[in-house]
């Protein structure tokens, strides 16, 4: 017979599922199944990516979709306030969405109640806590189901959602949480300072090296040979803290005697202002848009390629990368990365050691360092060498991972199974 199916214990609250862009959450998911923990998936919205990578598939855990527009199932969210009323926290709960409305009096903020209504109702009897992977939109509705239920919330905090989130909000949010990871030193500095007095805790996302592996052998390209050009990838939504209409600037920049070929993965939505970029600049030949990719497909593109580049920038909101996951990836690989110090991606690209830096919004020097990198295949060798040293050495540590489980209520590991799976990174000076 069968297993009975097993009743899950913490529910995780996700934007979307799947996402393509978000391969470290499930990947880390994945882990925490692994590590004995019964989830409910929760997403705010519906998918839209077609494509899935090979984690979303090993998921084990259910999917509850939450109206993604309220109007859409009225009575869902009718019997999530029937079952509201009579709960002790409504009133609680209630006060703090109030609070936040005076501050943004926006429909999005009134769908974040009417979808904490609905989990509330829904939930499983036997979910005992509420994690929501970003500070922002999945955090609100997890406070507000916390405080109708009385579970203990957590956060992951990562990117977008820190740098584009009101002080006051993330401040509130801190403190209400009963503990919040993230993934950069930048961001637990900046965290921190806001609410001193809140659990936060440093962990990197991890990277699977074994997964993310060089190629046998990488051809020593120079750029002299037209039939056998440098290839320069990219994999990057298109918005605009990527930096992607920089890249296309400084593309546009190199001698016109290097041999180059750029191929970009990723959706988003500049890329069709980005091809006609590329069409003004002359570069259309050159260049191969692949949209969104699973994640072997990502691998294969990443180990024909020479170098990676993403030169990353603060955008005018304010949005910015932490430390993108696919810098990571791509130094595993053995490839040379070519970005910006913007945010926390110093902590892992060491100018002239494990990569090369650039001012961001710099075009010409972005391709003085593309045209150095492409003439020198030596060169991207020993940076290439050095990334995935890094990433073995700092990014692949199972001890953060296993943390993370244990806070989450995950049984204690056992002996012979400790160390098996690649995830998340702690840093030696993370909380207990």
């Amino acid at each position: 017979m069968p297993a009975p199916p097993v009743e899950p214990a913490v529910a995780v609250l996700v934007k979307g599922w799947p996402r393509l862009s978000e391969s470290f959450i499930a990947r880390e998911l994945v882990a925490l199944e692994a590590r004995g923990l019964a989830l409910l998936l929760v997403s705010l919205r519906h998918p839209t990516d077609r494509a899935r990578h090979p984690d979303h598939e090993r998921l084990r855990a259910a999917v509850l979709y939450l109206p993604e527009y309220l109007y859409q199932e009225p009575l869902r969210v009718l019997r999530g306030l029937r079952r509201a009323i009579g709960r002790p926290g409504l009133g609680a709960a209630l006060r703090a969405w109030f609070r936040d409305l005076l501050r943004d009096p926006t429909p999005n903020r009134g769908r974040r109640l009417g979808q904490a209504l609905v989990l509330a109702a829904e939930l499983p009897p036997s979910v005992r806590r509420l994690h929501a992977h970003f500070l922002h939109t999945p955090a609100s509705v997890a406070r507000y189901t916390a405080l109708l239920t009385g579970l203990p919330f957590s956060v992951s905090a990562h990117a977008k959602d820190i740098w584009t989130t009101p002080a006051r909000e993330k401040r509130e949010k801190l403190r209400a949480a009963d503990f919040t990871v993230t993934c950069t030193r930048a961001n637990l500095e900046h965290l921190r300072a806001l609410a001193p007095e809140a659990d936060t805790t440093l962990l990197y996302h991890g990277v699977d090296a074994r997964l993310f592996a060089p190629p046998a052998t990488r051809p020593a390209r120079d750029g002299r040979d037209p039939a056998d050009p440098v290839r320069l990838l990219a994999v990057a939504r298109a918005m605009p803290k990527k930096g992607l209409d920089t890249l296309l600037e400084a593309l546009a920049r190199l001698p016109a005697g290097l041999a180059w070929r750029f191929d970009h993965v990723g959706s988003g939505p500049l890329l069709d202002t980005l091809r006609e970029r590329a069409d003004q600049l002359g570069l259309a030949r050159r260049i191969t848009w692949h949209g969104a990719q699973p994640q072997p497909r990502v691998i294969e593109l990443m180990q024909a390629a020479d170098l990676f580049a993403l030169p990353a920038r603060i955008a005018a909101d304010g949005d910015r990368d932490g430390l993108p996951n696919v810098l990571l990836e791509a130094m595993a690989t053995g490839l040379p990365v070519l970005s910006t110090p913007v945010s926390a991606i110093p902590e892992a690209v060491e100018d002239g050691r494990t990569g090369l830096l650039v001012p961001p919004d710099d075009p010409a020097a972005l391709a003085a360092a593309i045209e150095r990198l492409a003439r020198d295949p030596l060169l991207r060798q020993h940076l290439g060498g050095a990334g995935r040293e890094t990433v073995l050495a700092r990014f692949t540590d199972e001890a953060g991972l296993d943390r993370l489980a244990a806070r989450l209520g995950a049984p204690p590991p056992a002996p012979a199974a400790a160390g098996l799976a690649v995830g998340v990174c702690a840093s030696p000076s993370m909380r207990p």
